[in-house]
């Protein structure tokens, strides 16, 4: 009896570390979150409130992107914009839409010959962004965070 009284004083001894409480630091719980955290995906897209009865993710950012993409194409057509040889271009723009909804064009890529026939059409799509609808931020975990994204523009002038 006594081999195993002894074998459990023993136990108990050494798994006293087992009931002290470790010390997290807020920060370094922080740290590993925040490094665990996919900063690529948001759980919601930006949108207009056109869109915001769309609840699938993917259909919500294709309403958002067509309703940007329908904005700037109609502001385009009213331009007055004469050309001496055929645009067939698809210009990239990096927008850039902050935790409020306000948008920012981070940059425009242009080919160099559509910059020649078009001096003014960087100009151009700035403007046409101005006449966009109110944008609602992107979420992410319920906060509206700022996401970055890339927004073709087919620019096609025979």
């Amino acid at each position: 009896m006594k081999p195993i009284a002894f074998l459990f004083i023993l136990v108990f001894v050494s798994s006293c570390s087992y009931f002290e409480k470790k010390k997290v630091n807020s920060k370094d719980l922080l740290e590993e979150e925040l490094q665990a955290f996919n900063w690529n995906d948001v759980d919601t897209y930006p949108t207009f409130s056109n869109c915001d009865s769309i609840t699938a993710k993917e259909d919500s950012r294709l309403c958002f992107q067509n309703t940007l993409l329908t904005s700037v194409n109609h502001y385009l057509e009213v331009q007055n914009i004469i050309v001496t040889e055929d645009v067939n271009d698809t210009i990239r723009l990096k927008l850039i839409i902050d935790n409020k909804g306000l948008l920012e064009v981070e940059s425009i890529a242009v080919k160099s010959e559509t910059q020649i026939q078009i001096p003014e059409i960087d100009s151009l799509l700035r403007e046409s962004l101005k006449t966009i609808p109110k944008i609602y931020p992107a979420i992410k975990r319920g906060q509206q965070v700022t996401t970055v994204f890339e927004l073709p523009v087919i620019v096609k002038i025979d």
